[in-house]
This record gives structure tokens, sequence and C-alpha cells, in this order.
């Protein structure tokens, strides 16, 4: 029986999404921490972060990052996440300038890839300099794995030192361009992890909900919320992050997984 606590991560708003996808997008600061609080009571113990300029559109700025995080903090106690990646096209020097607010944690995404009719670049270059960036903030790494080659960036990476040693591992499946949500894509990638490495996946669409399961069955962490997933089921939009947080929490229970809590994620983690 698997006993440890499965730790939930919420990415409630992300850089794609338009109301017009969604109706319901969280924009505004006060809209996306209102977001995040309802996911964390709902179970999530990591709220992963993108922030909206006045207009809506995504952002790098840091007094918005700054603003939304300290709203989050007056709300509930939670693991917070930084996006490193902005949306398609982001200078490298606005992704990482977030980082010096110091979250607790960042994303790293680990390699160049088609993402959808975009190219999300990561060049050698760039996950030299976030990563450097991460690490001189003191913040905690997500090594963001969206196709399987990125796993041997990771091992080459580590053996050079561009990368550092302590990381969590996050499997984001079903972006076109990147390894589908195929369960056996999900099996194939955890074997390549050391041993005692933690590892969440987040599916996109359609492929949320069964890596959601099978990564709770498999020990793993899950991913979940409407920057990866607008649908509760097939043509009813979610109400909310925390309507889709809930839902997980529930598939842990029965699997006999206790949700963590936020001091048991930072255990975990290591923050």
């Amino acid at each position: 029986m698997v006993t440890n606590p499965l730790i939930i991560t919420c990415p409630v708003v992300g850089a794609e999404l338009s109301k017009e996808d969604y109706p319901d997008l969280a924009t505004t600061p006060e809209e996306i921490a209102e977001s995040a609080r309802g996911a964390v009571e709902a179970g999530a113990s990591i709220v992963h972060l993108h922030v909206r300029d006045e207009e809506g559109k995504p952002t790098q700025r840091m007094d918005v990052f700054a603003e939304v995080t300290e709203k989050i903090r007056g709300r509930c106690e939670c693991v917070i996440q930084y996006s490193t990646g902005g949306a398609v096209g982001t200078p490298l020097g606005q992704r990482c300038a977030p980082l010096k607010l110091k979250p607790d944690m960042a994303t790293l995404s680990m390699g160049t890839m088609n993402f959808g009719p975009d190219i999300f670049e990561n060049s050698e270059t760039t996950i030299r300099a976030i990563s450097k960036a991460i690490q001189e903030n003191g913040v905690m790494p997500e090594l963001e794995i969206f196709d399987y080659g990125m796993m041997d960036t990771v091992d080459r990476f580590l053996e050079k030192g561009f990368i550092p040693e302590r990381f969590h591992v996050d499997f984001v499946l079903g972006v076109p361009g990147g390894m589908s949500g195929d369960i056996r894509n999900l099996v194939l990638l955890r074997e390549r992890l050391r041993a005692g490495q933690t590892w969440t996946v987040g599916g996109l669409g359609r492929f949320q909900l069964p890596l959601s399961a099978h990564a709770i069955a498999m020990g793993g962490h899950v991913r979940v919320g409407i920057e990866d997933n607008i649908y509760y089921q097939k043509g009813a939009l979610a109400q909310s992050n925390a309507q889709l947080v809930e839902r997980v929490a529930r598939i842990a229970e029965e699997l006999d997984r206790t949700v963590a809590s936020v001091k048991e994620a930072k255990e975990m983690l290591g923050l």
C-alpha cells in the first residue's frame, strides 16, 4: 500500500488561455489570489503561478508577481512556485526577473520543443541562465519534462554541473509537440528517475484525469488546474480550480493516499 502523502499542485491560470477559452479565467491579482485560496482549501499544497497584466495578458513583471504573491500569502499558506516559462516568446531576462522575489519553487524547462503551432525555446544557454538565477536566489527548481529526450538532458546537465543536484520533477504530458499522455509514457519516464526522486505528472486536457489516477497509484504526485485543462468532463467546463483539485483528493482517498498538508509537502521536497 502506498503511504506517502499526495502533493497536489494547482496551476491556476497559465499564460496561454483567454476568457474566450474559459470565461471564468482568473486574470486580476485579486482573482488569481482567490482562485489559489480555493485550490489550497480543496487540497492543493503548491500553487503554480503565472500572472497577467492590467489588460489580462501574460506578463513576467516583478511588481505583478509581488502583488499576487502577497495577496495569496494573505489568504492561505502554500508553496508558491513561479513559472519561468512565461508565455511562448517571452525574452530570457523577463523569464528570470521574478526569481529575485525568492519564491519557494520555480520551473526549469529542460528543452526546446514545438508547443502546438509555436516554438517553446529552451536552448542550453537559456536553461543554464535560468538555472543560475534559480540557484542565486535560493529557489527550489522543478524540472519540467515534456519529452523523453529531456531526461537525457537532465543526466548530461547534472554531470556538467549546469543544474543543481536537488530538484523536483514534473512530467508534462499531452502537449502537441511533446509526449502524449499515454500511460505507457508515464511508466517509461518514471523508470528513468533516480531512487528517491520526487515527481509529479501534469496531463493536458483529456489526459489530466487518467494520468492523475495512475500517478496516485504509482506513488507520484499530481498537478491539476485550469492552465492544463478547462473541462471537468467532456463538454462541461470545470467550475473552478478547486473543483479539479477536490476530485483528485477524492480519488486519492479511495486509493489510500492522504493529501499532503503544506508542512508535509515542504518536508518531502526539502524546502
